[in-house]
């Protein structure tokens, strides 16, 4: 397959220094890395999803509003994913993303102490913004230092990490929330994402192919400018909101369903549910293998159907089936998501920092966005509500997973 890439930068050094290759003791480590700085991203982010019930009745605000908690941290991180990226032109990668890492766990901490709703949300949304150095800067740091054969691989062992860190901080939030509080369940989830960033500040190889630029706005816009005329780009975008807004919604109203009739679940037994989480890091790996192997754009659609048919199945009564659907939706979802971030750096190598973080915008634009959405929702129609909402976004992203299938590479006269 002819590979997907954006003209070079003019006016920049050339990089030293072999990418690392699957096998060699410098993938490890960054793989190890990354994974690391995922699940600590993950585990902060989404700590708050299964304490929403208990959020709303501790401060007294709707299914909607709790969901807040969630969203102005996905906001603020959206926000701050295009200086993050620019930070790491100057600064170096790896410099921003322990920063990253250490800010995030500080507020992690602090938010646990708000003594009002109010106060969680602002905390929740320097959070998400302290957050965005990881996700802006991690694929960026991979798709330079990564040989270009291995950078499915290595991609997916970093939504791995996603998947991983989303697991561990909901199951302790869950857990520890119903049986010392929220606030003890924040900390916990704090210190854990503490031991990731020592991991992190240890295992993450200097970067050897990026030569850092001192910001020049002018530049910086020219080059978003040509992201934005890129058809295929704005297509990974477009399906990055989607599919994340799905999860999210299908997950923040998860929570709620369980503990209504008629199932009355606890908050540790709704936490349990994220138990599945680890098909998501082996569905992303796997994903990103085949990626590598027979296409991004065979692999993509595949995805989203099996996302798709995961949200039909939660539509059944038993218990059983509707931990089935969270499964399939789970699978598709880091699949698809996997594929397409990967195919993110694939297509602009030169540019991709700048690419990374407008695609995650994109991601966490969704997710700010249907998250709310799905907690009305289930205030409006119940689950019916949050399935048809959910269907329609994934009809939505595999319209336009086919229309990527036929998106032609961008031809330039740089090798592979």
């Amino acid at each position: 397959m002819a590979s997907d890439r954006v003209p070079a930068s003019t006016g920049k050094a050339a990089a030293s220094g072999e990418p690392h290759r699957r096998g060699e003791p410098g993938f490890r480590r960054a793989s190890i890395a990354l994974f690391a700085a995922g699940v600590a991203t993950f585990a902060l982010l989404y700590a708050p999803q299964p304490l929403l019930p208990q959020l709303s009745g501790a401060f007294g605000v709707s299914p909607a509003e709790s969901s807040l908690t969630l969203a102005v941290s996905t906001a603020g991180l959206a926000l701050a994913l295009l200086p993050a990226g620019w930070l790491s032109d100057a600064w170096g990668r790896t410099r921003v993303m322990t920063l990253s890492l250490g800010a995030a766990t500080a507020l992690g901490l602090l938010a646990a102490a708000a003594p009002g709703f109010g106060a969680l949300l602002v905390v929740r949304a320097l959070q998400g913004i302290a957050l965005a150095g990881v996700p802006a800067v991690g694929m960026a740091y991979l798709t330079e230092e990564i040989h270009p054969q291995s950078l499915g691989s290595s991609i997916g062992l970093l939504i791995g990490g996603n998947a991983l860190g989303g697991m561990a901080g909901r199951l302790l939030g869950g857990a520890l929330g119903e049986h010392a509080g929220w606030r003890v369940a924040l900390v916990a989830v704090a210190l854990l994402s503490l031991a990731c960033a020592v991991l992190f500040w240890r295992f993450a190889p200097a970067s050897r192919r990026h030569v850092p630029a001192r910001f020049a706005p002018r530049p910086a816009l020219g080059s978003l400018a040509a992201l934005l005329h890129d058809r295929g780009q704005l297509r990974l975008d477009a399906l990055a909101a989607l599919l994340m807004g799905t999860f999210v919604a299908v997950y923040n109203g998860i929570g709620f369903r369980l503990e209504a009739a008629p199932y009355g679940l606890g908050e540790t037994a709704i936490a349990a549910i994220f138990l599945i989480y680890p098909i998501g890091s082996l569905s992303s790996a796997i994903a990103g293998r085949l990626a590598d192997r027979i296409g991004r754009r065979r692999v993509l659609p595949a995805g989203v159907v099996v996302a798709l048919c995961g949200v039909a199945v939660t539509a059944a009564r038993p218990l059983p089936v509707v931990v089935l659907g969270i499964a399939l939706l789970t699978a598709g979802f880091f699949a698809a998501h996997s594929v397409a971030s990967s195919w993110v750096g694939r297509r602009a190598p030169t540019l991709p920092a700048q690419a990374s973080a407008l695609y995650l915008l994109a991601y966490y634009a969704g997710s700010s966005l249907a998250g709310p959405l799905g907690g009305a929702a289930w205030s409006a129609g119940r689950w019916t509500e949050v399935t048809a909402l959910a269907g329609a976004l994934l009809l939505t992203a595999l319209a336009v997973s086919l229309r990527l299938r036929v998106t032609p590479p961008l031809r330039v006269a740089e090798p592979a």
